[in-house]
């Protein structure tokens, strides 16, 4: 007796086809091109992970340094004297401190300042 695979390959279709939900097109309606879109989306979703965390540094990076000119000192001075000083604190908590709280980055800024 044969064994259909009707079932089973129905299964595996709806499963790619429920994946590819937000796509457009025919992403949506063909198995073929919904299977394809769900690989890249996955792989994209894959590399981005990684990328994101780049992605996040350089922002925090940015406020810093905005926030610390405005006070007279570079981002690099900064983060010099931060280590001469023996503050370590990392940049997401600096960059949060420089946004929603200014009078304690400045705090940090002066005594980065002083000889």
């Amino acid at each position: 007796m044969r064994v259909k695979r009707g079932v089973a390959a129905h299964a595996k279709h709806k499963k790619i086809l429920n994946s590819a939900k937000g796509m457009q097109h025919a992403r949506t309606r063909s198995f073929r091109l919904g299977k394809q879109g769900v690989i890249k989306a996955l792989r994209y979703s894959y590399r981005d992970r990684r990328n994101k965390k780049r992605d996040l540094r350089a922002i925090w990076i940015t406020r810093i340094n905005n926030a610390s000119r405005e006070l007279g000192l570079s981002y690099s001075q900064l983060i010099a004297g931060m280590k001469a000083k023996n503050i370590n604190l990392d940049r997401k908590v600096l960059a949060d401190l420089a946004v929603n709280n200014p009078e304690a980055f400045k705090k940090i800024v002066n005594t980065v300042k002083e000889k």
